[in-house]
C-alpha cells in the first residue's frame, strides 16, 4: 500500500515533468528554427518478494514476484534533425539552413551552434545575430589571391573600412569594332573618320582618346588608323602636353609608325595666283599675316588659308608660304603617326577584318605608360571590325575592354551599393563601378550526434561529450549537400496537433496518479480506524 502511494508520488513527478517539456514546446511555437523536446520514461526499479525457481522432475518452475516502485523521467530529447517550416521575411541577412549543418557563432568566450539564421550588421559592420548579438563565425579572404583562405574560422566583420570601396583599375584591353563603310564621306577626307576611347588610369581618373581612320587605299579596302588627341575629362590635350615637354617625346612614342605623305590643294574657285603674289575674285592683292595664317585684301577683307585652299584648321597651323608651287597649289610632305587598317578584298569573306599594323595582327598598342606612371598600355583589338556597304553610314566605334567584354575595362573608385549571400555561404559586395567583390564566406558546422548537443537558450547549442567536438575550421554548407537560401527563415518545428495530444494524455495520466495517492490514503486510514 505504501508502495503504491510511492509510485503514484513518482508518477505524479514523472507527468509534472512531461508537462513542462509539453508547455515549453507549445510556448516556442512561434520561436526560429526552435527544436522540439519529447519525454520518455522508464519504470524505477523492483522489489522481490520471492526469487523465480527452476522446474524439477515433480514440479515445474515458478516466477519471480516482483513489485514496481513507480516512474521516472528516461530521457529528454531534442527532435533536432526534423526542420520546421520556412518563413519569407525579404530581409537579405535572414537565412535558412538546410540539411545536417549548424550555424557557427561566438558569444565573447566560446563558440555555439545554432540553426537560427536572423543575422543583422551592428554598428561596427560585423555580422551578427538579431536577438544576441553574437558573432557569426565564417573565413576571411586572402588578400592576395582574393579568394576564400579556410582556416580557424572568425568573426565576420563585412563592412570594414576596406569594403566600402572597390579599388580604380587602369584600362588595358580596347576593342574596336563595327563597320567602316568605304562611301563614308568622312574617311575620305584629310581629318578622316573620328572614334572615340573612354578608359581609366591606375587612379580611376577618366580620359578620352581620339582616333582617326582615313582611307589609304579605297580599291584594296586599306586604310590608316591615327591617334588625333588624348583629352582629360576637363578636355585639356595631356598628348600636346607630352609633345611639348620634350623635343624627344614624338608620337611614335604614344601610337602609330611614321608615314610620309605628299599632299597638295589647289586655290578655291575665284583664286589667282602670278607667281609671286595672291588676289581675290575682285582682283585685289593679298597681303600675308603670317601669325593669324591668313590673307588680307586692300579693301581690308581677310580670308583664312582654309578657305582659300580646303585644308584643315590643324593643317593650317603648320601653313607656310614657302611651300606654294609655281602654279599656286599648296604642296607639302606630311608625317602622319598611325597603323594600316586591311580588310579582305576577294570572296567568300570580302570586308571581314585581315590585319592591323601588319601581317597576321589583330591588335595595336596605345602606349599611355609613355604619359605617366598611372597609365597602362591599352590593347585595341580590331577584330572584329567589318568593311561592308552601310549606305555609307559607319558604325565604326572603340570601347573599353576586351572582345569577350570583360577582361581589361578599366574602373573609376567605386562605393558600396549592396551586400548578397549566396547559397553556399559566399558574402559579395556590389559597387557602383560595376564591379562585385568577394568578402568573406559564411561557415558551417555539423556534429556525429547532433541530438547530443546541450541547448543554452536563446536558440543556441554548445557541443557536450556526446555530441562530437567542432574542429575549430567548420566546412562549407553545399560539401554536406546543403545550402543557404536569403530572405527566409527556418521556424519552429512544434506540432501543436500532436502536442496538445500528448497534453491530453499527460493529464489522464496525472488525473490516475493522483487517483492512485487519494485511493492509497484511503485504505491507511481505514487501517488506522481498524485499530481504534
Amino acid at each position: 500500500m505504501m508502495r503504491a502511494l510511492y509510485s503514484g508520488v513518482s508518477g505524479l513527478k514523472t507527468h509534472q515533468t512531461k508537462m513542462d517539456v509539453i508547455g515549453n514546446n507549445i510556448a516556442n511555437v512561434n520561436t526560429v528554427a526552435f527544436k522540439s523536446s519529447s519525454t520518455a520514461f522508464s519504470d524505477l526499479m523492483y522489489q522481490t518478494v520471492s526469487n523465480s525457481s527452476g522446474a524439477t522432475q515433480t514440479r515445474g518452475g515458478v516466477n519471480a514476484k516482483q513489485i514496481g516502485l513507480g516512474v521516472t523521467t528516461g530521457s529528454t530529447s531534442v527532435n533536432i534533425t526534423s526542420p520546421g517550416s520556412t518563413q519569407t521575411t525579404g530581409d537579405g541577412w535572414d537565412l535558412r539552413i538546410t540539411g545536417d549543418s549548424f550555424f557557427i557563432v561566438n558569444n565573447g568566450s566560446q563558440n555555439l551552434f545554432t540553426k537560427a539564421g536572423a543575422f543583422t550588421l551592428d554598428g561596427s559592420g560585423n555580422l551578427v545575430m538579431k536577438s544576441t548579438g553574437y558573432m557569426v563565425m565564417g573565413w576571411q579572404v586572402d588578400p592576395t589571391t582574393q579568394t576564400i583562405r579556410k582556416d580557424t574560422v572568425s568573426s565576420l566583420r563585412v563592412m570594414q573600412e576596406a569594403n566600402l570601396t572597390s579599388p580604380p583599375e587602369a584600362t588595358t584591353e580596347a576593342t574596336c569594332s563595327g563597320i567602316l563603310d568605304k562611301y563614308c564621306k568622312q574617311v575620305n577626307t584629310d581629318d578622316g573618320y573620328m572614334m572615340s576611347l573612354n578608359f581609366y588610369d591606375a587612379l580611376g581618373y577618366s580620359y578620352t582618346a581620339k582616333f582617326a581612320v582615313k582611307t589609304a587605299n579605297q580599291d584594296t579596302l586599306t586604310y590608316t588608323v591615327e591617334l588625333a588627341d588624348i583629352l582629360d575629362a576637363d578636355n585639356h590635350s595631356i598628348l600636346q602636353d607630352y609633345l611639348d615637354a620634350d623635343p624627344a617625346n614624338t608620337m611614335t612614342n604614344i601610337f602609330g609608325e611614321p608615314t610620309n605623305i605628299d599632299r597638295s590643294y589647289a586655290l578655291a574657285d575665284g583664286f589667282t595666283y602670278n607667281g609671286t603674289n595672291f588676289f581675290d575674285a575682285d582682283g585685289n592683292q593679298l597681303t600675308y599675316d603670317a601669325a593669324n595664317k591668313k590673307y588680307t585684301a586692300a579693301g581690308g577683307k581677310e580670308y583664312t588659308v582654309t578657305s582659300m585652299f580646303g585644308i584643315s584648321d590643324k593643317q593650317a597651323q603648320d601653313y607656310s608660304e614657302d611651300r606654294i608651287s609655281a602654279d599656286g597649289k599648296y604642296e607639302y610632305t606630311e608625317t602622319l603617326y598611325g597603323y594600316s587598317l586591311d580588310y579582305k578584298e576577294g570572296e567568300p569573306n570580302a570586308g571581314t577584318f585581315d590585319w592591323v599594323g601588319q601581317q597576321g595582327s589583330d591588335s595595336v598598342i596605345l602606349k599611355m605608360s609613355a604619359l605617366g606612371n598611372q597609365f597602362r598600355n591599352i590593347n585595341i583589338d580590331f577584330s572584329t571590325s567589318g568593311c561592308y556597304d552601310n549606305g555609307g553610314v559607319p558604325t565604326l566605334g572603340t570601347d573599353k575592354g576586351a572582345v569577350n567584354g570583360i577582361d581589361g575595362t578599366g574602373r573609376r573608385l567605386g562605393a558600396l551599393t549592396g551586400l548578397s549571400v549566396q547559397e553556399n555561404g559566399e558574402i559579395y559586395g556590389s559597387y557602383d563601378n560595376g564591379t562585385r567583390r568577394l568578402l568573406g564566406q559564411i561557415a558551417v558546422t555539423v556534429f556525429a550526434n547532433p541530438a547530443g548537443l546541450e541547448k543554452l537558450g536563446e536558440n543556441c547549442y554548445q557541443q557536450t561529450l556526446n555530441s562530437g567536438e567542432f574542429d575549430g575550421i567548420g566546412q562549407d554548407i553545399t560539401a554536406d549537400g546543403g545550402k543557404m537560401t536569403s530572405g527566409v527563415l527556418e521556424m519552429s518545428n512544434v506540432d501543436l496537433a500532436n502536442e496538445f495530444t500528448e497534453m491530453i494524455t499527460t493529464q489522464r495520466g496525472f488525473q490516475a496518479n493522483s487517483r492512485i495517492i487519494t485511493t492509497s490514503d484511503s485504505l491507511l486510514e481505514e487501517l488506522v480506524n481498524l485499530k481504534r
